[in-house]
C-alpha cells in the first residue's frame, strides 16, 4: 500500500513521525480516516483513541486530547495536547484523575472553570477507555 509522511506532535515532544499508510482520528463528526493521496484538509481533534497503521502492517494506537489535523501536499501532521500508547498509561493514576475530575465538575464554580473541569473529565474516560481496550 501506499503511504504518506506522518507527523504526531504533542504540546511536550514529537510522538511519531515516520510513513504511514492509513490514519484514523477522532473528530467532532465521528472518526475520519486518512490516506496516501489525501485531498487537503484541516480538521479538529477531540478526545479518543488514534490509530495508525504502519507500512509493515502493524497499528500503533493512542489515547488523544483535543488537536488539529492538517493535511497538505500529501503529508500529515496531528497537533495534539497528549497522545499516550495504551502501555504508557498509569490506570491507577487515570482512574484518580477521573474522580477528581467528577468532584470538580460537581462543584458550582465560574463557566471558565466548568468547562476546564469538563475537558480534564472527557480526558480521563478516554485515557481509561484506551487503556482498559488494549488490556
Amino acid at each position: 500500500m501506499t503511504s504518506f509522511p506522518l507527523h504526531v506532535l504533542t504540546a511536550v515532544k514529537p510522538f511519531y513521525e515516520g510513513e504511514c499508510v492509513s490514519l484514523v482520528i477522532p473528530t467532532p463528526s465521528g472518526l475520519y480516516g486518512i490516506q496516501a493521496k489525501h485531498s487537503n484538509f484541516v480538521g479538529s481533534i477531540i478526545p479518543g483513541e488514534m490509530k495508525m497503521t504502519l507500512p509493515d502492517g502493524s497499528v500503533v494506537t493512542a489515547a488523544v486530547a483535543d488537536g488539529i489535523v492538517k493535511v497538505e501536499g500529501g503529508e500529515v501532521l496531528v497537533l495534539v495536547d497528549t497522545a499516550e500508547r495504551p502501555e504508557e498509561i498509569d490506570e491507577n493514576r487515570a482512574e484518580r484523575a477521573l474522580e477528581k475530575a467528577m468532584e470538580d465538575t460537581a462543584r458550582e464554580r465560574s463557566a471558565r472553570e466548568y468547562f476546564a473541569a469538563q475537558a480534564r473529565l472527557a480526558r480521563a474516560i478516554n485515557r481509561l477507555k484506551v487503556k482498559r481496550r488494549r488490556q
